[in-house]
């Protein structure tokens, strides 16, 4: 079978990306682990690679999270705008938008905008907004238009 499995986002500091992930956003730990060199080491392409990490899926089952804190090597920053070629965002659809972002922003998300509108095409109806995540992963939140 071929499926998606799960997308993974490099941060800085697992705890506070749990507090987003996991405590605001409402996803279940599948499971945490720290890995270093090794298979890590090759796949990843960074001598000394080590690192902190852990799957999460709403309701424990789906596409994951995968969110990958380096202890070494040190990593650096990178922010891009939704123009740039290779920018990525991750969409979650949920049925409580504000009361979501409320929780997000209390645990370091920031908004683009507030909630808007989609009025074209085929989401019309529909509301949502990208916000960015604690490290600067965009997220868009997408509420599904009533029938």
């Amino acid at each position: 079978m071929t499926m998606l499995h799960h997308t993974g986002l490099t941060i800085s500091d697992l705890d506070r990306s749990l507090r987003f992930w996991r405590d605001a956003m409402g996803m279940q730990v599948i499971f945490q682990q720290e890995k270093k060199g090794g298979y890590l080491e090759t796949i990843v392409g960074e001598p000394g690679a080590y690192v902190r990490m852990a799957h999460l899926a709403f309701d424990g089952e789906g596409t994951r999270i995968e969110l990958f804190e380096y202890v070494s090597p040190a990593g650096g920053r990178h922010t891009q705008r939704p123009a740039d070629v290779g920018f990525a965002h991750v969409c979650v659809a949920c049925e409580d938008l504000e009361e979501r972002l409320e929780r997000l922003i209390a645990a370091g998300g920031v908004p683009f905008t507030g909630p808007v509108t989609i009025d074209t095409g085929a989401n019309a109806g529909g509301r949502g907004l990208y916000l960015r995540d604690p490290d600067g992963h965009v997220v868009e939140l997408f509420e599904r238009p009533t029938a």
